[in-house]
């Protein structure tokens, strides 16, 4: 059985509702002001419609978004992205996790799993608010789905699983052992902090690594950094890739490269797995086109 995985992340959803003065206390007049100045001109509304677009013209059997979905944790903002969620496809079809922008002030952290909760809730059905890790199997798939997103202070973008979720993600690697599945963890934050340093690390990294080279996994995917990213990691019985990408909304600038998003064909061959990505993205004359096409497994 062949089946199709997009992932995009980090829409940063344009535009910004307007904010209060009194919404604008602490990291959140930072993100503002930057928003204000330069980020208003990156994230366009328009280049994540396109994108969009052109993912669903592929017809993929699941859909990820690992990440930042809105910008600075406005209570404004949460609504829309909602609607342009639903807009992707359903709960059943897409998966998502939250980024640090998702959790950006404590007075709106709960926010992301209150809103979105059908697109977070793991198989277990399990009432109220999801908790992270949650595990869906769809198919051949089990989309595992973490969060690192934490508030931290001004001009900090750092993430954390903490103990408890490491200690529940743990048991639950464990029991997918002996799983004919192709496992997929979905966390906002790189595993390694190749790009932007200590500054927007995954700060209990270390630990999740050593826990893949235990019980592994298929494939890694990952948001954040806002480029595109293939790295390697350590596993049980060979090398895990783990997969970024650019924001789904952004127009090239500095180092970091147009909107894209990724489309990974995943079959079984003979006692393993066969995983080629195809990475589809912004290209001249405003329009989505292939970037790159490679076997990761």
């Amino acid at each position: 059985m062949n089946v199709t995985l997009a992932h995009l992340s980090d829409p940063h959803l344009p535009p910004m509702p307007a904010a209060r003065l009194h919404q604008l206390a602490g990291k959140r007049a930072f993100g503002y002001l930057n928003w204000q100045r330069n980020r208003h001109t990156i994230h366009r509304r328009e280049v994540l419609d396109l994108l969009v677009a052109d993912l669903q013209a592929q017809h993929p059997d699941q859909i990820a978004v690992t990440g930042d979905l809105v910008n600075i944790a406005l209570p404004d903002e949460f609504e829309p992205a909602r609607r342009w969620l639903e807009n992707l496809g359903p709960p059943e079809q897409v998966t998502v996790i939250p980024g640090n922008h998702d959790a950006y002030v404590r007075s709106t952290r709960h926010r992301f799993a209150a809103d979105f909760a059908d697109y977070v809730r793991g198989d277990d059905g399990q009432s109220g608010r999801p908790a992270f890790p949650y595990l869906r199997r769809r198919g051949p798939l089990a989309l595992i789905g973490t969060s690192t997103a934490v508030p931290t202070a001004p001009l900090m973008a750092t993430g954390r699983l903490g103990p408890p979720q490491l200690a529940a993600l743990e048991q639950m690697l464990a029991g997918l052992a002996s799983a004919n599945l192709f496992r997929v963890l979905l966390i906002h934050h790189p595993l390694r902090a190749d790009h932007h340093g200590r500054f927007k690390r995954l700060t209990d990294a270390a630990a999740l690594l050593a826990m893949l080279k235990r019980h592994g996994v298929e494939l890694i995917l990952h948001g954040h950094d806002h480029v595109h990213s293939t790295m390697w990691f350590d596993g049980p019985q060979g090398r895990i890739p783990a997969i970024g990408v650019p924001s789904a909304s952004a127009l090239a600038h500095g180092h970091h490269p147009a909107a894209a998003y990724n489309l990974f064909s995943i079959a079984r061959e003979g006692a393993g797995w066969r995983c080629e990505q195809t990475i589809r993205g912004l290209l001249h004359g405003d329009r989505i086109g292939p970037v790159r096409h490679v076997r990761l497994i």
